[in-house]
């Protein structure tokens, strides 16, 4: 398996990965800190500008992988507000007594199979030029996101191996630190194909670079994304959490693939 660190790209200003240490715990900031999964680089800073537009406050928005924003909020990261690509990593966090309840389910994800203009792997639904790839030496690196901490690594991982193309793919991994490092590798030729976000591959920024297919849902478990208030989180922050719960970002969500869930908590 190959292990690569993110380094400079096309991408490096737009696809944001650096994650905020361990510090005091959380507390009422005039600007919060907010740590989000990196599907929503692209959907969450669009929603952040139109809260800000709408209402003056503004929110620092830091992107990552959930299990390391985890770990940092059990250790008193100032973060005052988690959204998570896997809402066990919530429950973890709730069930440790550093959140306000156990939050709201607020996207379904979707993971995608994306090669940059150039590969020779040809991205489709059924991963047949994947598989072929494999075979052949036509594909020497695939990218996913670590799955050790990274929900949208396991949920590649789960898609590899329905596919029973875990054993073949695993020397020719790439590993992102995030779904958004996994995002760079794909779109700049680190790899010749990369598992990632459907979210991140819809944006304009990333789907210009390549082509995409999404990778059917019964492929992996539901990637079930859940928001949550950690204590201590301010008036804006808890602005900015109703903010994502109107009709107006849901629609945003849609707008980058996002399922929405109706009716569930």
């Amino acid at each position: 398996m190959i292990r690569r660190r993110f380094g400079a790209g096309l991408l490096a200003a737009l696809l944001l990965s650096v994650g905020l240490g361990a510090g005091a715990p959380a507390r009422a900031a005039d600007v919060p800190a907010i740590a989000a999964a990196a599907d929503l680089n692209f959907a969450l800073t669009e929603l952040a500008a139109q809260f800000t537009k709408d209402t003056g406050k503004t929110v620092k928005l830091t992107f990552g992988s959930s299990g390391n924003f985890t770990t940092q909020i059990q250790q008193g990261a100032p973060f005052e507000m988690f959204l998570s690509a896997d809402e066990s990593y919530v429950q973890t966090l709730a069930a440790a007594g550093k959140t306000e309840g156990g939050g709201d389910l607020y996207a379904i994800g979707r993971l995608a199979l994306f090669a940059a203009k150039g590969s020779p792997v040809t991205p489709d639904a059924g991963f047949k030029d994947l598989r072929k790839a494999l075979a052949d030496g036509r594909l020497r690196a695939l990218a996913i996101a670590n799955p050790d901490h990274a929900p949208y690594g396991r949920a590649a991982r789960e898609a590899l191996i329905h596919e029973k193309l875990w054993d073949t793919a695993q020397p020719r991994l790439v590993l992102g630190e995030n779904a958004s490092q996994a995002t760079q590798f794909a779109t700049t030729g680190s790899a010749q194909a990369g598992l990632i976000p459907y979210a991140l591959a819809l944006a304009p920024a990333v789907s210009s670079l390549g082509t995409y297919v999404l990778v059917p849902a019964g492929w992996h478990q539901p990637l079930r994304q859940r928001m949550v208030l950690i204590k201590g989180a301010g008036e804006t922050t808890r602005a900015f959490y109703a903010y994502l719960k109107t009709a107006k970002a849901k629609a945003t969500l849609a707008k980058y693939g996002f399922a929405l869930p109706i009716g569930v908590k």
